[in-house]
């Protein structure tokens, strides 16, 4: 990649969450194994981030290559409209074999947030196949749920990156978010806000959506899992359906398989992505139980309204199912238990810096709260310098990085928050 190159992307590419006018500089990379992504200088620097969630067994993993290569000398696509294939098949049964039992009926999609979408539309159908039209989603502030429409109109209205489109977004309803913290006690008055909610609006909320225990980008927090029992509790008691939104969580990277298990409950509807191709290409999956799927299967319509283009693509289902295969091992414990160790060890002492408001850590996730919001391009260009790839956002420092990871490039990744934490110019 030359010059030429760098500045066509600087100046006709659009990339996530920057401008036309005045880019958030990129850094060019070339190829990644493991954990290391390869710049065009030849500069080798690790990976904290897993691709924003998604590459848990690290880059150019054999098997999933093995996979990918294996089914694309077979078909790469095929529509999924009147046809199935093995590896859909293959993959779905390996999904209903990995989330509660009352979870068997999956439509396969091509990103979280369109897994998010698909969840509205099924609760709305569902609803409407009961002849009642209940349209409102009842979630809880801080939330994040997705960059599409319905994704957004669940996800917080004020304190949001969406907060622009609020014009053109449905009004759902915001419990405020639990204050009680994963590790610490439960407070009762947690879920007077929901409940109070939940109750007055009970005959028009269609459902419950929920980032289960961490919520993303609404700040990475991690709340007690008493919080998740109130509300299942609360679904069961007015009949409403309950979604989980495991796009980020799932898949082991909280240190139970899925998040949700932290407070032993089961959702009605659960939606699955990032990771779960193992990080090498887009597919998402919502899973419902056979009562939603029936009543929706039973309406005047006798369908259900919804079918991407790349709905279960061969190839990404092909990936997936090795991915889950892989995990199977039971190795990716293990791996978070360290990671989550060694962060408590490294990491959690950085609490007693006078720029740090907070340090959290779960599973294989560190979080450095700041009083102060980061200048994204001066700490993004000081992280390469310094070896390291971090995306941190406002007054956060996060990193999830790699199961595969070592101890020693853990350590680097946080010695390298740590150095930033002295550096002035870095914050706003």
């Amino acid at each position: 990649m030359n010059k030429s190159d760098i500045l066509f992307d600087y100046k006709h590419i659009w990339h996530p969450y920057s401008s036309m006018i005045n880019p958030l500089p990129c850094y060019s990379v070339i190829s990644a194994k493991g954990v290391y992504l390869k710049l065009k200088n030849g500069k080798n620097i690790i990976d904290g981030m897993s691709s924003w969630w998604s590459t848990i067994h690290g880059y150019n993993h054999p098997i999933l290559n093995k996979s990918l290569r294996k089914q694309i000398k077979k078909i790469s696509h095929v529509m999924f409209g009147g046809i199935t294939h093995p590896s859909a098949i293959l993959l779905c049964r390996k999904l209903i074999k990995l989330t509660p039992e009352k979870l068997d009926c999956i439509f396969l999609s091509d990103s979280g947030s369109i897994s998010i979408e698909v969840a509205i539309k099924m609760l709305i159908q569902y609803w409407e196949s009961l002849g009642q039209n209940r349209t409102k989603i009842l979630t809880i502030r801080n939330s994040y749920h997705g960059d599409t429409f319905g994704a957004m109109s669940v996800s917080d209205p004020d304190n949001s990156i969406h907060k622009i489109y609020n014009q053109f977004l449905p009004k759902n309803l915001f419990a405020n978010a639990p204050c009680s913290n994963f590790h610490e006690e439960w407070n009762s008055n947690d879920i007077i806000s929901f409940q109070k909610i939940i109750e007055k609006n009970k005959l028009n909320i269609a459902g419950v959506i929920l980032e289960p225990i961490v919520q993303g980008i609404g700040g990475m927090k991690f709340y007690h899992p008493m919080f998740l029992k109130k509300v299942e509790e609360l679904c069961k008691y007015y009949s409403i359906p309950l979604v989980f939104d495991e796009i980020a969580t799932g898949f082991g990277r909280t240190g139970k398989f899925f998040a949700f298990q932290h407070a032993n409950v089961v959702p009605d509807i659960l939606c699955l992505g990032k990771s779960m191709t193992g990080g090498t290409i887009t597919l998402a999956a919502t899973l419902t139980s056979r009562n939603i799927a029936n009543t929706i299967s039973n309406s005047n319509i006798r369908c259900f309204m919804h079918g991407p283009t790349y709905m279960g693509n061969p190839l990404a289902c092909s990936v997936a199912y090795a991915n889950i295969k892989i995990l199977e091992k039971n190795e990716w414990k293990t791996q978070v238990f360290n990671i989550e160790k060694e962060l408590c060890k490294s990491l959690l002492p950085l609490i007693n810096h006078p720029r740090v408001l907070d340090v959290r850590i779960l599973g294989a996730i560190g979080v450095v709260e700041c009083k102060q919001q980061v200048n994204l391009e001066l700490i993004q260009k000081f992280f390469v310098n310094n070896g390291v790839w971090i995306r941190p956002f406002k007054k956060l420092i996060y990193i999830v990085p790699p199961y595969v990871i070592s101890i020693n490039n853990l350590k680097k990744l946080v010695n390298v928050i740590a150095k930033s934490l002295n550096e002035n110019t870095l914050f706003i």
